[in-house]
């Protein structure tokens, strides 16, 4: 098939095939004139790479799954920390849409002044919600 065929039956654009080209996620089988040829299977490496995406897996973790035989060698343990990531995402997000249904409805007559509210944003503070528990470090002044 060519490049366009792969993007199409794919559902992605041929730039994202040759990034991924680029990247070792896949190989064409040659060119016919100027367009990559890639064989059928790349089908189903595409779908394998989509499903990590999905998952939040990084391109070069992907890739390691993938491996370079043509056979996936799919880590056990890291789908079960990914999981396990996924849980805990799932859980601060679950907090703040209760925290932000709560606000909504709230019956305190500033929501600073509700307990339910502070504490949502002593969680925001602290970085035990949002940007993924990653707090940012601050910036150091310079000293002028």
């Amino acid at each position: 098939m060519d490049i366009a065929e792969v993007a199409k039956r794919a559902g992605v654009p041929a730039s994202t095939l040759r990034f991924y080209e680029e990247k070792g996620l896949i190989s064409s089988v040659g060119r016919q004139g100027l367009r990559r040829v890639f064989n059928t299977s790349v089908l189903e490496r595409l779908a394998l790479i989509a499903l990590g995406r999905a998952a939040g897996f990084s391109l070069d973790e992907i890739a390691r799954m993938l491996g370079t035989k043509g056979n996936p060698d799919i880590d056990r343990e890291l789908l079960i920390s990914k999981a396990d990531e996924l849980d805990r995402t799932i859980g601060k997000l679950t907090a703040m849409r209760d925290g932000l249904r709560h606000a909504a409805v709230c019956s305190a007559p500033s929501h600073m002044e509700c307990p339910k509210f502070r504490r949502l944003l002593g969680l925001a503070a602290a970085g035990a919600i949002g940007n993924d528990g990653k707090r940012k470090s601050p910036r150091k002044k310079s000293a002028s």
